[in-house]
Parts: structure tokens; sequence; C-alpha cells
């Protein structure tokens, strides 16, 4: 099997390196953490310009076709950088959805502002009580007179300070717990009766939780069947894993790789402390515990076209690997550099609070470990 890069893939994979080496250091990461939204809106356009935000739409929607292979690439990279932009939010769970379920008209009408970086979406679709079960849906949408009104809460949406649009997942029929009778909406921020209220997550994105009061929208802000969407959701939610996951091994490359080169330099009675062999191991486990999960990444991707169950089974695998391994990879980084290491000062904690944040979107480690075993 062959598992080199295209050309194409190779100067995707370049760009994106290059432009992290050259202007996305830690330090600049961390103005943008600071900045009002959470990330640097001269950066996203700069994203938009490079091509990278339309990667993965068809070529009749205005991207370049992209699949899981250049998604994995461009998740890998922005992983090494810490990348804080909304890139997931907008482009792999909002720009999908749009693209998989909306009508010709609304993916004319959307899809050219999430190319171009000219407005952000962000997918509402967690609630407090849910846990990781996506059918589990108390938000309402009632049907009066041709519109919905929309009422319910949603927590953890990913950039939704700085969401122009957001797709709101409601119960349109059934009980709270039922598959069938959820819809998404398109609700755009500043409706009357949307309440957002933005706040910084332990790796220093960015959330919201959001608040919907009696919102009226019309019929035409149906995105996709009504009460159809679980199947939708549940498509996106493994496609983000798969992202995540992309993300984290690259991380996990960065971490290990930087470890290494701390080691050559930090000296310890007189001589640098990586020729001690206890902590020769500890890095080649580091190392290890990389390429496997490097494995599962390749296999998750490998098998998205061989049917929803074997991809689901390899997607909850990778997340599962990256819960444990990934932290793993992590802790060890942080004991061998010191205490130093967990100062935001240093790009290593930061590394290790992502990859914390990744264990708990989309299911953690415990909730895709059963879903393999069921699957």
């Amino acid at each position: 099997m062959n598992f080199n890069y295209s050309e194409e893939q190779n100067l995707l994979k370049d760009s994106i390196a290059k432009f992290i080496s050259n202007d996305y250091s830690y330090e600049t990461r961390q103005k943008h953490v600071a900045m009002e939204k959470g990330f640097n809106e001269a950066t996203w356009n700069t994203f938009a310009e490079l091509g990278w935000l339309c990667v993965p739409f068809s070529e009749d929607d205005g991207g370049i076709g992209g699949g899981p292979v250049e998604i994995m690439i461009v998740m890998e990279e922005f992983g090494k950088g810490l990348v804080v932009e909304p890139f997931v939010p907008s482009v792999i769970l909002s720009g999908a959805a749009i693209a998989a379920a909306g009508s010709e008209q609304q993916k004319a009408d959307l899809l050219p502002a999430i190319i171009d970086g000219s407005q952000i979406f962000s997918l509402a679709f967690v609630e407090p009580q849910a846990r990781f079960d996506l059918y589990d849906v108390k938000t309402t949408a009632s049907e009066t007179n041709g519109k919905f009104t929309l009422n319910g809460a949603k927590s953890m949406v990913i950039h939704g300070g700085s969401a122009d649009t957001f797709l709101v997942v409601a119960r349109t029929s059934g009980e709270q717990r039922d598959e069938q009778g959820i819809s998404v909406f398109l609700v755009p921020a500043d409706a009357k009766g949307v309440v957002v209220k933005s706040y910084r997550t332990l790796d220093g994105q960015r959330a919201a939780e959001v608040v919907l009061d009696n919102v009226e929208v019309q019929a035409s802000a149906l995105l996709g069947v009504k009460d159809q969407a679980y199947e939708l959701l549940q498509t996106i939610s493994d496609d983000a894993c798969l992202a995540l996951g992309a993300e984290a091994v690259g991380m996990m490359e960065k971490l290990y790789k930087e470890t290494v080169e701390y080691t050559k330099e930090r000296k310890q009675f007189g001589v640098p402390i990586a020729i001690f062999q206890a902590l020769q191991h500890r890095m080649v486990d580091m190392f290890t515990l990389q390429q496997e999960c490097r494995s599962l990444l390749f296999r998750a991707v490998l098998s998205h076209e061989s049917g929803a169950q074997e991809y689901q089974k390899n997607v909850s695998a990778l997340k599962y690997a990256v819960a444990v391994k990934g932290q793993k990879v992590a802790h060890e980084a942080v004991q061998i550099f010191g205490g130093m290491g967990m100062t935001d000062e240093m790009n290593v904690g930061m590394y290790l609070k992502r990859i914390n944040m990744i264990n708990t979107l989309f299911g953690n480690g415990d909730y895709h470990l059963r879903r393999f075993m069921a699957l």
C-alpha cells in the first residue's frame, strides 16, 4: 500500500508548514489568543487567500475537491502550530454540513462566504444534559405559519462568540432522546432572542454558551430534511474526530521532537541530559506512541470510503488512542522539561492542554472505547 503523498498534497503540506514556521510562532499564537475574538482575522484571511479554507469542498462548490487525506495534512500542520483560527467549526463542521445537506440555493449563498473567510459559521449542537449523545436534544423548533420558533440552550459552541451564523440542532418532533425528529437550522448570531456568552477554554481557544429565546426563522432556514438530521450529525462528528485526531498526531510529533532537542541542550552534572539512558527510553516511548497513533490515523483515513461501520470503528480507535497515548506523550514531555513545561511561556504545556481539550470533544476516550466495542 502506497502511503506517499501526491505532488499536490506535498505542496499543500509544505505551504502550511512554511507558514507555521515563518509566520506562526508560539509567541504569535499567544498574541492571537489575547485578541478580542480569540484569533487573528488577518491570519484567517491569509488562510483563505492561500486556498486552505476551500480544501474539503468539491470543485462544483468552489473548492479543490480535497478529501480525508488533504484534511489530515492540513490538521496535522495546524496541530504543530497550535493554530487557534476557527477552521474546525467553520469549515470542517459547518461547511461540511451545508455542503452535504444544503439546497443548491443555500450552498450558493453560504459556501462562498466560508471559503473566502468573510463569515464564520459554528455548529451549535452540544447540550448540558446530553454528554456525548448527539440524539439527546432538548432545544425545540416549533413550526407555525411557515416559520420555526426555536427555544433552548447550547453549550461549548466552538468560536461561538465570533460566529456570524449558527447551525442550530433542534428537535422538531419526538422525545428528547429519539434519533428521529432532529433538524438543523441556520440562525444569524444577531437574530432577536439569541444570547451569546463567549469564554476562553483551557487551551486558550474560544467557545460560547448560546441561549435561544423564541427565536424566529423562516422555513428556508431549515438545512436538509426536517426530522432527518441525526445521520448528518453522526457523519460530521466522525469527520471532526478524524480531523482532531490528525491535529493531535501533529502535536505529538512536535512534542517528541522538541523534547529530544531540549535534552541535547539541557545539562545536568556537566553533560547533556540526552545521554541518560532512562530519558532515552522515555523519548523512544514517546516516538513509538506517536507512530501508533499515526498508523491508526492512516487506517481511519483509508477506510473513509469503505463503509460507515468500518470507518466509525476506525475513527473511534483513533480517538481512544489519542486520548490515552496523546496524553502520555504530552505528560512525558512536561516531565522532562520540568516545572517550566507547565507554564504558558512554553508551548509544551499548551500542547498538553490542547490534547486534553480534544479528548473532550465529540466523545472522550471512554466513550469511543465503548463505541468501538459495540460496532
